[in-house]
């Protein structure tokens, strides 16, 4: 639409109307090819992925104690990593002022009282139960 245009090409640096996506090229499924080898096309790309744990209901139907043994579990397990993936866990419950503000404005922390959030049931027993990781690059991300 004529309305995003403009914005598109800005974000993109410079990706215009008429301008097209390179095509797929996933190669072996065993080796990931990088799809932009000059570096032309892409600016930055955002992998999400959800569960909850095994043995624990989705985020509606928990109970405090529930998020908070989940908490525990998690924050445990990637105090453990090592390499690229070690990084810091920051419980909400306790955070702050600034570092919740400074995680909000990195993007990494949802603002309280999200609606989205609020209207699927998930800001019960709010924050009990909840954190952030991320690594020390900021590249890998679990909340």
């Amino acid at each position: 639409a004529d309305l995003f245009d403009p914005i598109i090409e800005d974000y993109h640096g410079g990706f215009k109307k008429t301008d097209k996506h390179p095509p797929k090229n996933w190669g072996d499924v065993n080796t990931f090819a990088n799809v932009d080898p000059t570096g032309e096309y892409v600016i930055s790309t955002r992998v999400r992925c959800g569960r909850s744990l095994e043995g624990y209901p989705f985020n509606p139907c928990l109970t405090e104690e529930q998020y908070k043994e989940m908490e525990q579990k998690v924050s445990t397990t990637l105090s453990g990593l090592e390499g690229e993936l070690k990084g810091t866990f920051y419980p909400l419950t306790g955070m702050t002022k600034e570092v919740q503000q400074k995680l909000i404005d990195d993007h990494f922390l949802f603002k309280e009282g999200d609606r989205f959030l609020q209207a699927a049931n998930a800001c019960r027993f709010w924050p009990s139960g909840r954190g952030i990781y991320h690594n020390d690059t900021k590249t890998f991300l679990v909340w």
